[in-house]
């Protein structure tokens, strides 16, 4: 029987004991090839764009021949103003990528050895980072599957039986459940966004789905709306999950693993954040086959071009 391909050693090119025994520099010179690919990791000025720089080595700064101005590898990025090392940033590139089902802040805290806030926004700027990658504005096309699921919004039951009220009424919700409505191309990516209603996946979809692309969705009656532009194949789920290639399988997948990495990793997630662990989840489900070293220098590329966060810069700080 052949191996699977993530079980075999192609799939592992990246580790945390070889970004340690290389050291700080040369997680140093990755970081400044990944920010100027185009120069071969010589300085760019990031306000003028000129190519010729003073190196300031004691500090690892640039000073630039135009506009005087000083900056270093990560100004201008989602790393801006970082206290941690180019080593630690690195190792915890790696973990995350690692992490199939995600990974918590507690975690990540434990095994970088910093404070849990340190971890905790660490985590999201990667998760914002590559959420450029799951957002590219592109639209979808091909067999596009769509379906929403339900996150959060739990309500405790009551102890005895004759207190308990229906949950499922509007009245007795709190106001955080959410729905995230993915859309899936077969072979493709997954994009997901998080709404208050499934019925709003009709809007988003669209602006972001192709008029010659063929849908497929479930029997629920607001997807009634997508007849009307596409060509659309509906299952009933309550009689067949899969019916002659009309399935929407492939996104619900996607909700599977998203609902694991949310019991099982972070276990209670804010309707204020959970459009991020939403791309996170859809990144990981879209670049599960490539090997980690891949996946680790493609998350660490895109936050070299991400601007400067404007939720997580001095989020601590307010």
């Amino acid at each position: 029987m052949a191996q699977h391909f993530l079980l075999s050693a192609q799939a592992r090119t990246l580790s945390l004991k070889s970004i340690y025994k290389a050291g700080e520099e040369k997680a140093y010179e990755t970081f400044r090839q990944l920010r100027w690919p185009e120069t071969r990791g010589q300085a760019v000025c990031p306000k003028c764009g000129c190519t010729e720089t003073y190196d300031i080595s004691t500090r690892r700064r640039f000073k630039c021949v135009a506009c005087h101005a000083q900056f270093s590898v990560t100004s201008g990025t989602i790393f801006a103003s970082r206290k941690l090392g180019f080593t630690d940033i690195l190792g915890a590139i790696c973990i995350f990528v690692n992490a199939a089902k995600g990974l918590s802040a507690l975690q990540l805290s434990r095994d970088l050895d910093v404070q849990y806030k340190t971890a905790w926004v660490l985590g999201h700027k990667l998760r914002e980072a590559l959420g450029y990658h799951v957002h590219t504005g592109e639209q979808m096309d091909g067999d596009v599957e769509v379906d929403g699921a339900y996150f959060g919004g739990h309500i405790r039951p009551e102890n005895r039986r004759e207190d308990r009220k229906d949950r499922r009424l509007a009245q007795h919700q709190t106001g955080t459940r959410r729905v995230v409505v993915a859309f899936r191309e077969r072979l493709g990516r997954t994009v997901p966004f998080v709404t208050k209603s499934e019925a709003q996946g009709v809007e988003l979809a669209k602006m972001h789905v192709d008029r010659l692309a063929f849908l497929h969705a479930d029997e629920a009656s607001h997807w009634d709306l997508l007849h009307d532009g596409w060509q659309t194949e509906r299952v009933n789920h309550s009689e067949v999950y899969s019916d002659h290639g009309k399935h929407t399988n492939w996104v619900e997948s996607f909700f599977s693993r998203l609902r694991r990495m949310v019991s099982g990793q972070h276990h209670h997630v804010s309707p204020q954040y959970l459009y991020q662990y939403a791309n996170h989840s859809a990144w990981l489900e879209d670049n599960r086959r490539n090997d980690n070293g891949s996946n680790a220098y493609a998350l660490l590329s895109a936050a070299m071009v991400a601007p400067v966060s404007r939720v997580w810069a001095g989020y601590w700080q307010r």
